[in-house]
């Protein structure tokens, strides 16, 4: 016998919806990705803050912390980031169904998983944002230095370099951070978020 046949999902008296009811607002997972150094990170935390002070209920799942837990067992292996992503997306869905925004901030570098994830996700849940600032940008800032090593041949499997970035067909929100301050980038992604939360902040 399989360990999926022996398990038994046990039925919970509290629904996702009546969670969502108490904070006052529509669950959902807004899902960041681009190129290392693109700016999703800053993007997500600045979001993360903003819809903190309006009074919504949202946790940030960023990649890189993440990865210090949750998924330190995993490489960088084309493998390894697969897994990594069905993972950060299953505990997504699971925020989701406790009534929380939850912000993903990862790389998330190949189509068939970051469509997986929004395959767990009703299509009014699951908002896709692509951080579109180009590698040229993103190399130049190089922010922890990552770039450099991989250029160097210190570190492999590095996205955009000798591993592919497969840029989104279907993402709900483009932002290019080398054309956008930050404070244009977060208002934009603000205002879209808090329409898929709660749809009166439009009126």
């Amino acid at each position: 016998m399989t360990r999926a046949t022996q398990i038994h999902p046990h039925a919970l008296s509290v629904a996702r919806e009546a969670r969502a009811t108490q904070k006052g607002q529509r669950p959902c997972c807004v899902w960041l990705t681009g190129l290392s150094g693109a700016g999703k990170s800053t993007l997500a935390n600045a979001l993360d803050l903003a819809l903190h002070d309006a009074g919504v209920h949202s946790f940030l799942l960023d990649g890189d912390n993440v990865r210090r837990g949750l998924c330190n067992d995993l490489d960088m292996s084309a493998e390894g980031r697969r897994e990594n992503i069905r993972r950060i997306a299953e505990v997504a869905r699971l925020m989701a169904d406790a009534g929380l925004v939850v912000i993903v901030s990862a790389i998330s570098p190949f189509r068939a998983e970051r469509d997986a994830a929004r395959a767990l996700f009703s299509a009014e849940e699951f908002f896709g944002v692509y951080v579109s600032t180009p590698f040229e940008v993103c190399a130049q800032r190089d922010p922890k230095g990552l770039y450099q090593a991989a250029l160097e041949g210190r570190i492999k499997h590095f996205t955009g370099l000798d591993s592919p970035y497969e840029a989104p067909l279907d993402a709900d929100l483009e932002l290019d951070t080398s054309s956008l301050d930050l404070d244009e980038a977060s208002r934009r992604l603000l205002h879209q978020v808090l329409l898929r939360c709660r749809p009166d902040a439009g009126h």
